[in-house]
């Protein structure tokens, strides 16, 4: 199980960059916390909107919802936004960190990228994503999303006052973007970032991987369909 905060400037940052990644990380099991830095009152509605429809999306994901506290369009990037992302990775034990990428026509999608960055020193793993106004990204890393892209589509429809019509969130545009990253890292649909700082933890095989490999000690194997007979009654095993 891995901790994981993905921090976002405004409502919808954070769906918009990672919700296929973040959907991916709690059907496996893992605990996300979502912290967004403003309530995004400068938006085309107003404050409770944006809100609300961020507490929204957060339960579907089935994830914790932390505030910032400062207002739209001023996120610092100094000591006052860095205590409190430091606060919520303390608060969460996060090994993983998702937030902007710093370079980006938005103020705050800035301010917020550098706070994270200088807040997860001691993170061993940060991961920028991209979002509409995000500039410039050379992905480094990629996530299959194919199995979670309709609901990261859902996530984003949470977020009503953005998705309507002349909304700022192209939904179709989403998913076009989706299959375009998909054909650079060769599968359907995926998520890019740009890799801050990323470590690979090479774990020891699982107790299901251990009891593949004792059933198959010493047994003479013809046919690929004798493995899966065999992998099937171990996974019946361990269950």
């Amino acid at each position: 199980m891995m901790n994981v905060l993905a921090i976002g400037a405004h409502p919808d940052d954070v769906e918009l960059g990672a919700g296929g990644t973040l959907v991916r990380h709690i059907t496996r099991g893992d605990n996300v916390t979502l912290l967004v830095m403003t309530r995004g009152e400068l938006g085309i509605y107003d404050e409770a909107s944006r809100f609300g429809e961020q507490q929204h999306a957060t339960e579907a994901l089935g994830a914790t919802l932390l505030w910032g506290g400062f207002p739209d369009g001023a996120v610092p990037s100094g000591a006052d936004a860095i205590t409190v992302i430091d606060e919520a990775i303390e608060r969460t034990n996060a090994s993983l960190v998702y937030t902007h990428a710093p370079d980006d026509t938005h103020q705050d999608h800035r301010s917020t990228a550098i706070a994270s960055l200088a807040a997860a020193r001691r993170v061993s793993t940060v991961l920028y994503y991209e979002t509409p106004s995000t500039q410039h990204f050379q992905p480094t890393l990629f996530v299959d999303v194919e199995e979670s892209l309709d609901s990261k589509i859902e996530l984003l429809r949470a977020h009503l006052s953005q998705v309507l019509r002349d909304g700022p969130v192209d939904l179709e545009a989403i998913v076009a973007q989706a299959r375009f990253r998909g054909s650079q890292s060769r599968v359907r649909h995926a998520e890019a970032f740009e890799t801050a700082r990323f470590v690979w933890d090479l774990v020891p095989p699982s107790a299901h991987d251990d009891a593949v490999l004792e059933a198959l000690e010493g047994e003479p194997l013809t046919t690929v369909n004798e493995v899966r007979s065999i992998e099937q009654a171990v996974r019946e095993l361990v269950r």
